[in-house]
């Protein structure tokens, strides 16, 4: 079976959350257990640049906007997969992120940008442009995406089976409805209710309407969003897809995440012997001038710092925690005012809350393995990534129940630690009062040093590796 994916972000090369983890970790899975994969991505200047023998496969005229697009092959960094890029240098030879321009504002172009992306999927799936390799299965991930499926449904003599993947609803794709023009998408009657939302133009909706599955990352999440308060408008069309619908949970990529081999860490360890954690713990405080030796846990957020991620929960409880003997590291970026708020609380508790503001790889995974808590209380979670980590790590994930953080992470209370089942801490109301309340139950069993060893072991001992995951994915293509 062959097998395309289609997405922005890849590890390595590109990253802005975890759908790159994913992309990076999914088709390799597949490929291992004998499916032919290859990945399609635009040609933004870190694609171009990382990827190795690049050679071109087609030369296209002007399309979207730019006057020469050239469709190349080469082979994936890590894995030697192959990939193809869109070299369009007038749609993605830019400075910024893949979505957004140097000053924070999305590129204006942005619906030609991704919309090229779905229609040379579909043109390799009818096999025009690479006359040696045409996919069995495309599968797209989330809105940038979202017009592959379109476009092969566009196409009546295509069989092609599409997948397409929701990595976060609450992104969907959104555009002026004139923009249509630009896309070459028929928009009238029954057509341009599958891609119009309240009077825009939704690259998110063409896809949960056109794709022959759609799926999600996690089971939990792919009930909430059928439900008003988790379905961002969408819930209803969601509802509609029924048995159609379905959620996996995302995986890791233990050749990445595992603190046995961690280059980026000080000291490596194992769970038979956690003196490397220990050591890794104190050389950041160390380096943070933080204490040694506090009254509670060291906490750490990693990852996006946006309300969804309940980043506004995290300041309000933080003299909280602070009261409670613990210490706090931030590493990530997000919204103005919630990184303000960290500053300002860095600066206030010099010794005891570190911001860092940006995204740094190696140092996300010292402090995942120095830290003894990570704080997930997020407002809604469709799979989550860094509480698979920091399990591996023996860091127990404190997190909301929502989405995959539910479907991965159970709570320590008394009767799961007689169970012999818990692996971190979990609260349910979204206010600080819930989160305040499982942060004294994490300091308390911190306390209890042997207890908290045997809830570390256990999350250690559990295997979210892509294995599980790549079959169930292989089970949905040949479905279809």
């Amino acid at each position: 079976m062959r097998v395309l994916h289609v997405a922005v972000e890849i590890f390595p090369l590109v990253k802005t959350g975890g759908l790159a983890d994913v992309v990076a970790a999914l088709p390799v899975a597949l490929a291992a257990r004998g499916l032919d994969v290859r990945v399609l991505l635009p040609g933004l200047p870190a694609v171009l640049n990382g990827l190795a023998d690049l050679k071109p496969v087609i030369r296209l005229g002007p399309a979207f906007g730019a006057a020469v697009v050239t469709l190349r092959i080469g082979h994936l960094p890590d894995s030697g997969l192959s990939a193809y890029v869109i070299d369009a240098p007038f749609l993605y030879q830019r400075d910024g992120n893949p979505y957004l321009g140097p000053d924070g504002r999305d590129w204006r172009d942005n619906h030609r940008r991704f919309a090229l992306l779905g229609w040379i999927a579909a043109h390799l799936a009818a096999g025009e442009l690479d006359q040696d390799w045409q996919p069995d299965v495309v599968h797209a991930h989330d809105w940038h995406a979202g017009l592959v499926p379109a476009y092969i449904a566009q196409n009546p003599a295509l069989t092609t089976a599409t997948v397409f993947t929701i990595h976060n609803l609450a992104f969907r794709g959104l555009f002026p409805l004139d923009y249509h023009g630009d896309l070459g998408l028929l928009i009238s009657g029954q057509d341009r209710s599958a891609i119009e939302f309240h009077g825009q133009l939704s690259f998110m909706k063409a896809a949960l309407v056109h794709a022959k599955r759609v799926n999600t990352v996690s089971p939990s999440y792919a009930r909430e969003i059928c439900t008003a308060e988790f379905g961002w408008g969408l819930d209803g069309l969601l509802r509609d897809r029924g048995r159609e619908l379905s959620g996996i949970l995302n995986g890791v990529d233990y050749s990445v995440w595992d603190p046995t081999t961690d280059r980026a860490l000080p000291e490596t360890y194992t769970a038979a012997d956690l003196g490397g954690k220990k050591a890794c713990k104190l050389k950041l405080q160390t380096e943070l001038g933080f204490t040694h030796r506090g009254k509670g846990p060291l906490f750490a957020v990693v990852g996006r710092l946006t309300s969804q991620k309940g980043m506004v929960l995290v300041l309000s409880v933080l003299p909280a925690l602070l009261a409670a003997g613990g210490q706090l590291v931030v590493i990530g970026s997000g919204e103005a005012d919630i990184e303000a708020g960290f500053r300002t609380a860095a600066a206030a508790h010099p010794h005891a809350v570190f911001a860092h503001l940006a995204y740094d790889d190696a140092l996300a995974h010292r402090i995942i393995a120095a830290a003894d808590v990570l704080l997930v209380p997020s407002h809604f979670e469709p799979c989550g990534l860094t509480q698979l980590y920091a399990l591996r790590y023996g860091t127990l994930p404190l997190v909301r129940r929502v989405g995959g953080l539910a479907d991965t992470v159970i709570d320590a209370t008394p009767e799961n630690l007689r169970a012999g089942t818990a692996n971190g801490f979990v609260f349910g109301d979204a206010g600080s009062h819930a989160l305040t309340a499982c942060i004294a139950e994490a300091c308390a069993l911190f306390r209890d040093a042997p207890a908290w060893l045997e809830v570390q072991k256990r999350g250690m001992a559990q295997d979210f590796s892509w294995g599980d995951s790549a079959a169930r994915y292989e089970a949905l293509y040949r479905s279809i």
